[in-house]
């Protein structure tokens, strides 16, 4: 009940410095002009709208941040784990798996044996070195030039 009633404070809060926010005049002060610029001095006092508007954001905020962390406070508190007797919805209907007395289930035993590396054939080069371009293909290939030297660049 107590959150329920704090959530819709919080709610009212929120709103409440958002048209506050809204309403105070900015840098260029041109945006105020929308909500009746020139009258706010007479509503507001002879200081103008500057110091209530600024006074009334900044404990909205004050407030607004201490129902934050009042609230988080209160749920981090409130939350215990369930009892034995205690109704989990559909949760109660899933079945508990039976454990034997003293085993823990664990993964499965890993085996020892390791595979054999693949045979290299006689055709293959040895490893680390790099393979030679048969004699054909570079006959066939044209003078290549770098790509630079092809755009003109």
């Amino acid at each position: 009940m107590l959150l329920l009633i704090l959530n819709i404070l919080f709610v009212l809060v929120a709103i409440a410095m958002i048209a506050l926010i809204l309403m105070q005049r900015g840098a260029g002060a041109s945006a105020g002009s929308g909500f009746g610029g020139g009258a706010s001095a007479t509503v507001f006092g002879a200081r103008g709208s500057a110091s209530f508007l600024t006074k009334a954001t900044k404990w909205l905020a004050i407030s607004f941040f201490a129902i934050t962390l009042f609230m988080a406070w209160y749920a981090t508190h409130r939350a215990t784990t369930p009892e034995t007797g205690a109704d989990l919805g559909i949760m109660s209907q899933v079945p508990v798996a039976p454990v034997a007395p003293g085993t823990v289930p664990g993964a499965p035993q890993p085996t020892t044996a390791v595979p054999a590396a693949p045979q290299q054939s006689a055709q293959e080069p040895a490893t680390g070195t790099v393979p030679v371009v048969p004699e054909q293909q570079q006959q066939d290939a044209p003078d290549a030039e770098p790509p630079a030297a092809q755009t003109g660049q």
